[in-house]
């Protein structure tokens, strides 16, 4: 199981320089998180209602009970959320990336027929967002199968990427890799740049993710203001921007349609798009476009 030995140096004190499009001094990859109606539920045979990232999240439901506010919750980033923050950038002209969970895509015909006009860059996000790591080897390996099928019939065609629910299991990286088709995954958080991993003899692109610069914060009650929201992401920015003047980086900001599809949490949003946007020098490119480029930029090691 070579691919999960620790690795603590990474690129150490001389990291690549990636050769962004452009010279960009920043590759800046926005996610939004396509969970809603995949999440674990009563009326799916779960046992319980999922609460987590939602604006209850100390719920007094028991758990054996259906939590109607939380699926409520839910609900609204499928029916609100998607659209106010698929607007957002449509009409801004910056790509995204879609972790979709296949349910949930499934479950929403009109979202999904919106990503698939707007050609967005989709990432799978597992069958459903559960946590892959209480699953048997057997069952991640259907649940892989079963939501790359899923995916190409709703979207048309399979995802490049894969990213489950916090966190993967120690099978996970290997099951990705035995199934196949896919550029890289995201299931790490050790890095600001794509690196390669030996998995079972194979080469395998890791695109690292980020849980710091996420909306997520909003909801475990480390911001509170849609003003600290985007000052995080701003602070964030400038000193990978900065640093882009002689190593540049990539920036992850992951995005949740029940979160921050809330209006005045859209409104942090809305400002970093703008700000980001003001700025020379930055490729805003799908996850999957960074992780062509690296392969084509630092193709695996030899030897």
């Amino acid at each position: 199981m070579d691919h999960l030995a620790r690795d603590f140096v990474g690129y150490g004190g001389n990291p690549p320089n990636p050769n962004w499009p452009g010279k960009a001094r920043l590759a800046l990859n926005f996610v939004l998180n396509f969970e809603e109606g995949s999440e674990p539920n009563q009326l799916d045979g779960d046992g319980k209602t999922e609460v987590g990232h939602t604006d209850s999240p100390a719920s007094p439901v028991p758990l054996d009970r259906r939590d109607l506010a939380a699926e409520s919750m839910f609900e609204y980033g499928a029916r609100v959320g998607f659209w106010r923050i698929h607007r957002m950038f449509q009409e801004r002209k910056i790509p995204y990336t879609v972790f979709a969970c296949a349910m949930a895509i499934e479950r929403n015909p009109p979202a999904a027929a919106a990503i698939r006009e707007a050609g967005l860059d989709v990432c799978c996000h597992g069958w459903r967002w559960i946590e892959h790591f209480k699953l048997s080897e057997e069952e991640e390996r259907e649940h892989i199968a079963r939501a790359v099928k899923s995916l190409e019939q709703t979207l048309g065609k399979k995802p490049d990427g894969w990213y489950c629910r916090y966190g993967p299991s120690e099978s996970t990286r290997k099951l990705v890799v035995e199934h196949g088709g896919f550029l890289y995954d995201s299931d790490a958080y050790n890095d600001d740049l794509p690196y390669w991993k030996k998995v079972n003899g194979q080469d395998h692109l890791v695109v690292p993710y980020g849980l710091a610069n996420n909306d997520g914060q909003l909801t475990r009650g480390n911001m509170a203001t849609s003003g600290q929201f985007f000052e995080f992401l701003r602070d964030a920015f400038d000193i990978l921007y900065d640093e882009g003047l002689t190593e540049p980086k990539m920036m992850n900001v992951g995005l949740h349609m029940r979160i921050v599809g809330q209006p005045a949490r859209a409104a942090g949003l809305k400002r970093f798009l703008d700000y980001v946007q003001s700025k020379p020098d930055v490729w805003i490119a799908p996850r999957v476009e960074i992780a062509r480029h690296w392969a084509a930029e630092h193709p695996p090691p030899q030897g």
